[in-house]
């Protein structure tokens, strides 16, 4: 019964917090500057996640080799997406180049 009245608490909470931010979000006028900034918050995001996955394939040691297909198949993603400006080519090149690399290096 604790861990259902846990789990219940902690839904009611992140419920609260982003009631809150949504119910004055109309009133509240932000200026151009933060606008601005928060329109950096998801590529910030994104690549928070995505650099520690491809650096740091098992966590703790730093592999910047050419035998990293991760690091490759990013390298990859990057290239594509700069020239090409397609997502679902630079996805699915990037998975390419990862797989092929992988299988490759072996």
């Amino acid at each position: 019964m604790n861990d259902w009245l846990l789990v219940a608490s902690m839904a009611l909470v992140t419920f609260v917090i982003r009631y809150v931010l949504l119910a004055f979000s109309g009133r509240i006028q932000l200026s151009p500057t933060v606008v601005r900034a928060l329109g950096y918050v998801p590529p910030v995001v994104l690549t928070a996640i995505v650099v520690p996955a491809v650096v740091l394939p098992d966590g703790e040691t730093l592999w910047l080799g050419w035998q990293n297909a991760r690091l490759v198949g990013a390298i990859a993603c990057v290239v594509l997406a700069l020239w090409r400006k397609n997502l679902l080519l630079t996805i699915a090149g990037g998975m390419a180049a990862f797989w092929g690399w992988q299988w490759l290096v072996g």
